[in-house]
């Protein structure tokens, strides 16, 4: 029977199943808002990377802890507090150097998305100022720290996680598409340019870097009351070259890749979309769509 050992060798060799090498093994990565169906998956990915990770929440305390029980025997770290508030934030960025040394990697997943459909003839400044606060707000407060981390350590990564609501705009959300607008283009652009000269380019660096993934309609907790509407599904689906709704480990595998200076190491200031090929325009009649085969099937066993 042939051995592990000799497995790895012919995949590696062969091309079977080839491995791909991340280099993020002991790399230190904090993920804002794991607690969320994207944020906890974007913990497991790097986890199976081999990576320690930080995994903040702000009320879904329980959730990551359950999320580091599973990622076990990666290191994990859970920290809390509400990104909104300053002090807050340098809690979290403080336990993590305390633990770990060091942040190498920040995924800015944190936010705020009211789950009705609201005009913005009848947005109330109140939901206005919550969103922008939930969104830019914790994205320039966790940035601004992990930028502190980058100054002394001469190198690191941001992910942003935006939304196909600031490419295309969102109609009942506009609170949201401006917010995550505003992350994905005017903070991450700016912010490529600004880590460059923080962590600048080696003989054996990339320099850093930083990138902005915008998921579109995906499978997560929030969502659930919306896309168990066939109509729905049907709706939203008509507009992906590929009509079928995305799985929170999509989003994660992305964060991964541009996080990866091996992977993506000439790869920074750019905005990836993750949302089957989405436009702002229908390119199927919803009666073309069959919601069941919308939904995303379960990942084949490995």
């Amino acid at each position: 029977m042939e051995s592990c050992v000799e497995w790895l060798v012919r995949r590696v060799v062969f091309g079977y199943g080839a491995v791909v090498n991340t280099d993020l093994r002991d790399k230190v990565v904090l993920v804002t808002g794991a607690s969320g169906g994207i944020g906890a998956a974007t913990a497991r990915a790097f986890a199976e990377e081999g990576a320690r990770v930080v995994l903040h929440a702000h009320s879904g305390k329980d959730r990551v802890l359950r999320l580091a029980a599973d990622l076990v025997p990666a290191e994990a770290l859970v920290v809390t507090g509400d990104l909104r508030r300053e002090a807050a934030v340098k809690r979290v960025f403080g336990a993590a150097v305390k633990r770990f040394g060091k942040v190498d990697v920040l995924v800015a997943n944190a936010g705020a998305w009211e789950t009705r459909d609201v005009p913005l003839k009848d947005m109330t400044l109140r939901q206005w100022k919550a969103t922008q606060d939930g969104v830019l707000t914790t994205a320039f407060l966790s940035v601004r720290e992990f930028l502190g981390c980058v100054a002394r350590q001469g190198h690191g990564n941001v992910v942003l996680i935006g939304s196909t609501a600031a490419v295309f705009g969102e109609a009942g959300h506009g609170d949201y598409a401006a917010a995550k607008a505003g992350m994905a283009y005017g903070l991450t652009r700016t912010l490529k340019n600004e880590m460059a000269r923080l962590a600048p380019r080696t003989r054996d660096y990339c320099g850093g870097r930083a990138n902005c993934v915008c998921p579109g309609w995906t499978v997560v907790p929030r969502n659930e009351g919306k896309l168990g509407d066939a109509t729905m599904v049907r709706r939203v689906t008509s507009t992906m070259a590929l009509p079928k709704l995305g799985r929170p480990v999509d989003v994660a595998r992305s964060v991964v890749f541009l996080a990866s200076d091996h992977l993506s190491g000439h790869v920074t200031g750019q905005v990836l979309t993750v949302a089957g090929g989405m436009e702002g325009r229908m390119l199927w009649r919803p009666d073309e769509v069959d919601p069941e085969l919308a939904l995303p099937a379960a990942p084949a066993p490995r």
